[in-house]
């Protein structure tokens, strides 16, 4: 990801949010080394952003599209009750076998069920109702996603959308994903069926709240 917000009012944001326990550095840390593209994982002020949207809106029920190496993931399951519930979303073995372990090591992994294979077909297979929905999958499913998940979403729910600026290149698409994005946030703009905000948190998050 192109960094395209100044860095010096990032790391401010980042000195001004709560810090990482040694788990998530480790986890940060591993990611780094192994994955082929580690900038895929949220960073600490985006995953304490989607833990306090998960306990701002009393979640129960959570469905992640886009898993990688279970950051975000455990930082939406930390704000879950002891019997909530977290499905994610996978399709890289190599990313599932890191979160395993590290979702083994938290109090918080039993309430995370991991689903591989593609994130559309996990899709039809949930019944609803969802509190929250976190998507962060390939880009070019982001419409098809919101449009699967949305009726399983209950009246007060969210969609959470990452990478929605898109490094800035929303601005001025060229290549396909640059595209994807932009169809996303012009569906999400004009559907009645939500409110919704466009934020500048990190590689931009949008969050569209279903109304009543």
């Amino acid at each position: 990801m192109d960094r395209f917000i100044d860095a010096a009012v990032e790391q401010f944001a980042h000195d001004h949010t709560e810090p990482e326990t040694d788990l998530y550095v480790r986890l940060r840390e591993e990611t780094y080394r192994e994955m082929k593209w580690p900038e895929m994982q949220v960073d600490v002020i985006e995953g304490h952003f989607l833990k306090m949207l998960v306990r701002l809106t009393g979640a129960r029920t959570v469905l992640e599209l886009g898993m990688f190496t279970g950051y975000s993931t455990l930082m939406m399951a930390e704000a879950l009750p002891d019997d909530g519930r977290l499905i994610t979303c996978e399709i890289d073995p190599k990313a599932e076998a890191i979160a395993r372990r590290y979702f083994a090591e938290s109090p918080h992994g039993h309430k995370i069920d991991i689903r591989m294979g593609p994130a559309l077909d996990t899709i039809k297979t949930l019944a609803g109702p969802l509190d929250l929905v976190f998507i962060d999958a390939d880009k070019a499913n982001y419409a098809n996603y919101y449009e699967a998940c949305l009726p399983l979403v209950r009246p007060g729910g969210l969609i959470v959308a990452d990478n929605v600026l898109w490094s800035g290149k929303v601005v001025h698409p060229k290549d396909a994903d640059d595209h994807a994005i932009v169809a996303f946030n012009r569906l999400v703009q004009s559907d009645t069926r939500v409110e919704n905000v466009c934020l500048t948190v990190r590689d931009g998050m949008m969050l569209a709240w279903k109304k009543h």
